[in-house]
């Protein structure tokens, strides 16, 4: 049925009557997730970033009846990058959907811890040949092969169909062949003699949320996004443990394994690696309000 969509503050006042602020994505306030749905219903998906940057268009009756039928979804608890197909991640305007978690701006603080450890391995071995498991939608990947083209990347996760989305990533952001996406659990993809102790850094943004806390989380997340990208076991870090074993057969001495890592788990993860043979240093990253969520660890 054809409309007329109300003015923009009046739709402003709606979405404010039932929005809930979320911790994990800061970006997302009522103006912004009714910016990025208007210009997303008008023909041209946006995220938050992008629509901020852009002019409101009007509407003809058709895109008035999607950005009805959006702001309905948003209503019922759909995440946003599923309504607008799109998340901006590390200066890259990602394609997003149900597939893979929505890369969170929290997760750029690994991604600016490893482009740091990239610089210098690169300065000192002319290039680098890296991995990233648990990919998702394949935005650290491709992030680090776009800041950084002198890597090599390949990328990993469990889910197919996260896969299939990272390769669509890949696609649509011009760097076919950049980075090769691969199915499998955590590193079996790369247990070949091709990866086995000549990786020059590690990466991954794991599942790391107690099984206990799942069912209490926010249902935009539960309700929505694939489980399997967040649930990290009973007490949220058996893939962690798995991480930090495995890890040092793959990567050169003096080279650099780094993850992120769920509030409160930073110091105890990072103990656990200053008390392994395997590393020989540690250093943590924070976010703005001082709590650890990503640690970089070198390889003896």
């Amino acid at each position: 049925m054809n409309q007329v969509i109300p003015p923009f503050p009046h739709l402003l006042d709606e979405v404010r009557g039932f929005w809930r602020p979320l911790p994990d994505k800061p970006e997302e306030t009522p103006e912004a997730i009714l910016q990025a749905l208007w210009i997303t219903a008008a023909g041209t998906p946006a995220s938050v970033q992008k629509a901020q940057s852009m002019s409101l268009p009007a509407l003809d009756s058709p895109a008035a009846d999607r950005l009805r039928a959006l702001l309905d979804r948003k209503k019922s608890g759909a995440p946003l990058g599923h309504l607008t197909g799109r998340q901006h991640f590390m200066g890259l305007e990602l394609l997003a959907g149900p597939a893979a978690m929505i890369p969170r701006r929290e997760t750029e603080i690994l991604g600016r811890a490893v482009l740091a450890r990239l610089a210098a391995l690169i300065a000192e071995r002319g290039a680098a040949l890296v991995l990233d498991v648990c990919t998702g939608s394949g935005n650290l990947a491709l992030a680090y092969a776009h800041h950084a083209p002198r890597c090599r990347v390949f990328a990993s996760d469990l889910s197919e169909e996260a896969v299939a989305l990272a390769r669509r990533n890949s696609d649509h952001l011009g760097m076919t062949g950049r980075v090769e996406f691969r199915a499998g659990n955590l590193l079996s993809p790369f247990d070949t003699p091709e990866f086995l102790g000549r990786c020059d850094l590690l990466s991954c943004n794991p599942p790391y949320i107690s099984s206990t806390k799942v069912a209490r989380m926010a249902r935009e997340i539960s309700g929505f996004e694939p489980e399997l990208a967040f649930n990290g076991g009973t007490y949220g870090v058996s893939i962690l443990t798995q991480l930090v074993q495995n890890a040092p057969r793959f990567l050169k001495p003096a080279s650099w394994l780094c993850f992120e890592v769920g509030l409160g788990q930073g110091e105890i993860m990072a103990k656990r690696l200053r008390n392994m043979a395997a590393y020989s240093e540690v250093e943590t990253w924070e976010d703005e309000a001082g709590e650890v969520r990503a640690l970089a660890a070198r390889s003896a």
